[in-house]
């Protein structure tokens, strides 16, 4: 009885946060005042609308380059231009390409890496507002040193607040909701081993220290 219970306590637990993820994601928006940054990145998926958004903040003198993160291989830069309606100008001087990213971890190295290249600190990541959680996570991981500002786009299918009503929404949040769990246990894990290491190595110099000095 005390494993059903124990079982039962954790389901309702795993749905109440995924109940409050879902909440989170559907209630996100644009920040009414976007801050001025260093570079605006962009990281690509099912949707058009996240660099349609970036395009929109650079225009707006926002940052001074943007970063497309996780392009397919087999679009060409003008093509992308075209299809997103982008002046050739700002095009041209201000937008980067990225093609090495193949998933979220994949988008977070590219992104440290442009950044470090450029010598940016302040980002404003531009993604799905239900992708932006664990996307925010990812960059830091890689990219801790920096400063990262919000910027969700909204999904059509959260719309609805009875998501759970709809097979591809239901789908898409329980996904998202899973992927963003492990990454926070993985992020847990790490600081625990890096905070056992740093136990370890204070120990081993206090024990290596002269006695007359304690």
């Amino acid at each position: 009885m005390r494993s059903l219970a124990a079982v039962l306590v954790l389901v309702l637990i795993w749905t109440a946060g995924l109940f409050a993820f879902a909440d989170r994601a559907r209630r996100a928006g644009p920040p009414d005042q976007v801050p001025v940054a260093d570079g605006i990145v962009v990281l690509t998926g099912a949707s058009d609308e996240r660099i349609a958004a970036g395009l929109h903040l650079l225009e707006q003198g926002k940052a001074r380059r943007m970063l497309v993160s996780g392009v397919n291989e087999a679009v060409r830069r003008e093509e992308l231009r075209q299809v997103q309606g982008a002046p050739a100008r700002l095009y041209d001087c201000c937008v980067d390409l990225g093609y090495d990213a193949l998933n979220t971890p994949g988008n977070a190295r590219e992104i440290a890496d442009w950044a470090h290249a450029k010598g940016f600190r302040k980002l404003i990541v531009v993604t799905s507002d239900y992708h932006m959680p664990r996307a925010i996570l990812e960059i830091r991981a890689m990219f801790p040193e920096g400063q990262l500002f919000r910027y969700p786009v909204a999904t059509p299918l959260l719309d609805n607040k009875k998501w759970w009503e709809d097979q591809r929404s239901t789908k898409l949040v329980v996904s998202e909701y899973m992927k963003y769990l492990y990454v926070l246990g993985r992020d847990f894990f790490l600081r625990l081993g890096d905070s056992a290491e740093r136990a370890g190595e204070g120990g081993k110099e206090e024990a290596a220290s002269p006695a007359g000095t304690r």
